[in-house]
């Protein structure tokens, strides 16, 4: 009896996983038209997402939160900031991150199409059941 158990858990755990892998890839192909409808790729969206809601962060920062490496930061930093979106201002030895005019004009519009774009694609979620999957996406992340 033990065994069938186990063999149970292992293929919810896989089922799991493999949904979770097929909502995301769903996501993110409907994401990547989106930003690419507005000259975007995910990684600039996130990084002119981030520095929307934290205006002066530092690149490190920056680095923690998109879990990329420093190279990788400095390289989309640099991209966006030659297409006159993001402004590095040097503090000290740290360099923080600003957008420029153009960058906040970009920021509020692409900010609320993802959003519509995510809010549309749970849509079959109620707000309760988006709640729970919510709390059991961060119950397995830590686990």
């Amino acid at each position: 009896m033990g065994m069938s158990s186990t063999v149970s858990h292992r293929t919810q755990a896989v089922a799991a996983w493999t949904r979770l892998v097929r909502v995301y890839q769903k996501i993110d192909r409907l994401s990547e038209k989106n930003f690419h409808d507005l000259g975007l790729n995910t990684a600039c969206f996130d990084v002119i997402a981030r520095i929307s809601i934290r205006e002066g962060l530092t690149q490190n920062a920056l680095a923690a939160a998109l879990l990329v490496t420093k190279g990788n930061v400095s390289q989309l930093v640099t991209k966006l900031a030659a297409e006159g979106l993001v402004e590095r201002r040097q503090v000290g030895k740290a360099q923080h991150l600003f957008l420029t005019t153009q960058g906040k004009t970009l920021a509020r519009e692409a900010v609320p199409r993802q959003e519509a774009l995510l809010r549309r694609s749970l849509g079959g979620l109620s707000a309760e059941e988006q709640k729970e999957l919510l709390r059991l996406l961060r119950k397995w992340e830590v686990s």
